[in-house]
C-alpha cells in the first residue's frame, strides 16, 4: 500500500525500542568502518551470527584523524534526527558522549544569522558537538563491544557472486588475498565507492551516477576555549545567494577545551591556510560573535577541504541487482557538506535496513524494499542540497524540472524563518532531518511564509 514520503519518513525517524533480535543470517559483512557503516552493523548485529567489519585504515583506539575519512578534520554536526537513532540504538549514548568530553549545546545557547540578521530562535532541541574523530571512535567502539561484531583492518578489493547472489568479500590481509564468505554486505566505502566496478566485474549492471558541480571550499581551525559554559556556545552565520559565493561561518565548542571555527565559500572565492585570514574574515564578515572567539590561540594549523561536486548513484534504478547486496552512506549519496545532514542521513539509512531485515525480507531476491526506504531518505537530503546550491552563481546546474516553483518555495520559507517563530520551528525541523521537506510546501504554512513576507516587505 501507498505511503506519502512524508510519512515513510517520519517512521524511519520514530525512537521507539529495538525490536527484539532475529536471526536470518550467518555472517554479514560490512565494508567500512565510517559512521555509516558501523551503525549499519549495529543493525545487522540483531541478525546475523557475526558481523565482519573490514576498513583499510588501522583503526586502534584514540580519536585521530585518519586517511580514509579527509573531511575527518572540518567541522562537522550531528543533527537532532541522527541523535535519536544513534541513541535508539546505543542507549545512552549522548549522556556518554558529554560525559567524555562533548559539549551539550542548548537551544537556548544557540544564535543563528542569515545574511547578518539574526533569527529569532526556532529549534527548542538540544544538540551535541564534538569532533568527527571523537564521534565516529565513539560508535566503533560501541559497535565493537557487541559480542558478534569484529573489525578487520584490510583492503576491499572486490566481491563473489554465485547465481543472483552476492557470496564473498575479496580484500588484502597481512598474509595475502582472502575470500571471505559472506552472507549479507553493505558497502559503506563513501564516495569513492568502487561497487560498481565490482558489480560489473561480475556480469551484473553499474549503478547510473548523477554529479552536480558545486565546487565548494572549506577551511577550519581549532581555537583554546577557556570558558567552561560559555554563551553562545554555537553560532551559525549562513549566507544566501545575494551574497554572492560565501556560503558562510559557524563555531562550536567542542571536546578537548576547543573552539572549532568553519568559513565555507564556493566557486573562485577560497578560503586558504592562511591563519590570519582566517581571523580576519571571521572579524570583519561574520557577526560580532566570532571576534572573541578568534582572539583566542589557535591550535595547530587551518586544514582545508574541497568537494568538487556532489554524487548520487541510483541503485534503485537498476533492471537486475544481486540479492544479499546493499550500499549506504556516502557510497549511495555525497551531498554538499555544508549543510551538516551527512551523519544524520547514514543513522535513518540504518534504520531503513533495519526495518528491511524485520519485515520479513526474503533474502534470496534482491532488497528492493530496502532501495525504496532508502531513496526516501537520499531524496530528501539530496533535494535540500541541491536546491540550495542550484540557486549559487557559480554552480552550472542544470536545474531539475520544477525548479523555479521549489525555488521560490524555498525561498520564501527561509526568508520568513528570519522573523517568525513557527515557520523558523517548522522550517529547523526539517533542516535538522526531523520532518519530510515536503511538510514545508503544505499550503498553512507557505501561505503562513508568504503573509509573514509581505508585512515586512519582502
Amino acid at each position: 500500500m501507498y505511503q506519502s514520503p512524508a510519512r515513510v519518513f517520519a517512521r524511519l525517524g520514530a525512537t521507539g525500542p529495538v525490536p527484539a533480535p532475529s536471526l536470518m543470517m550467518g555472517r554479514a559483512v560490512v565494508l567500512g568502518a565510517s559512521v555509516a557503516g558501523v551503525l549499519a552493523a549495529r543493525v545487522l548485529a540483531e541478525h546475523a551470527e557475526s558481523v565482519l567489519v573490514v576498513d583499510r585504515d588501522e583503526l586502534g583506539a584514540g580519536t585521530g584523524h585518519r586517511a580514509g575519512v579527509p573531511q575527518g578534520t572540518q567541522m562537522h554536526v550531528l543533527l537532532p534526527a541522527g541523535r535519536d537513532q544513534i541513541d535508539r540504538w546505543f542507549p545512552g549514548f549522548s549522556r556518554q558522549a558529554v560525559a567524555e568530553g562533548a559539549v551539550l549545546l542548548p537551544a537556548a545557547a544557540r544564535r543563528s544569522y542569515l545574511d547578518g540578521r539574526r533569527k529569532v530562535p526556532g529549534s527548542d532541541v538540544d544538540m551535541i558537538a564534538a569532533s568527527r574523530p571523537f564521534l565516529e571512535e565513539l560508535l566503533r567502539r560501541r559497535t565493537l563491544a557487541l559480542p558478534n561484531v569484529t573489525l578487520l583492518p584490510g583492503r576491499v578489493t572486490g566481491l563473489d557472486f554465485a547465481g543472483t547472489a552476492v557470496t564473498g568479500v575479496r580484500h588484502e590481509s597481512a598474509t595475502g588475498p582472502v575470500v571471505t564468505p559472506a552472507d549479507f554486505v553493505v558497502d559503506a566505502t563513501g564516495r569513492s565507492s568502487r561497487l560498481g566496478d565490482w558489480l560489473e566485474q561480475g556480469g551484473w549492471e553499474r549503478p547510473p551516477m548523477r554529479r552536480m558541480a558545486i565546487n565548494l571550499h572549506y577551511a577550519t581551525a581549532t581555537f583554546r576555549r577557556t570558558e567552561e559554559h560559555p554563551v553562545p556556545v554555537a553560532v551559525l552565520a549562513g549566507c544566501t545567494a545575494a551574497g554572492g559565493d560565501i556560503a558562510g561561518a559557524a563555531f562550536s565548542a567542542i571536546e578537548g577545551d576547543r573552539w572549532i571555527v568553519m568559513l565555507g565559500s564556493y566557486g573562485d572565492d577560497r578560503p586558504g591556510r592562511d591563519a590570519d585570514d582566517l581571523v580576519r574574515r571571521c572579524r570583519e564578515n561574520f557577526p560580532p560573535e566570532f571576534a572573541p572567539v578568534v582572539a583566542n590561540e589557535m591550535l595547530g594549523t587551518v586544514r582545508t577541504y574541497r568537494q568538487a561536486d556532489s554524487r548520487r548513484r541510483d541503485f534503485d534504478r537498476l533492471r537486475r541487482l544481486p540479492a544479499r547486496l546493499v550500499a549506504v552512506g556516502d557510497a549511495v549519496s555525497s551531498f554538499n557538506p555544508i549543510y551538516g545532514q551527512g551523519m544524520s542521513s547514514a543513522a535513518l539509512q540504518a534504520s531503513c535496513l533495519a526495518e528491511y531485515l524485520r519485515s520479513g525480507a526474503d533474502l534470496r531476491r534482491p532488497a528492493r524494499e530496502f532501495l525504496a526506504l532508502q531513496r526516501v531518505v537520499v531524496d530528501a537530503a539530496w533535494g535540500m542540497s541541491t536546491t540550495a546550491d542550484l540557486a549559487r552563481p557559480s554552480v552550472p546546474g542544470p536545474r531539475p524540472p520544477g525548479y523555479r516553483i521549489s525555488r521560490w518555495v524555498a525561498d520564501q520559507i527561509t526568508a520568513a524563518s528570519v522573523t517568525d517563530p513557527v515557520t523558523a520551528r517548522r522550517f529547523d525541523a526539517v533542516v535538522e532531518m526531523r520532518r519530510h521537506p515536503n511538510s514545508l510546501a503544505a499550503p498553512r504554512t507557505l501561505l503562513r511564509a508568504v503573509r509573514v513576507n509581505q508585512a515586512q516587505g519582502r
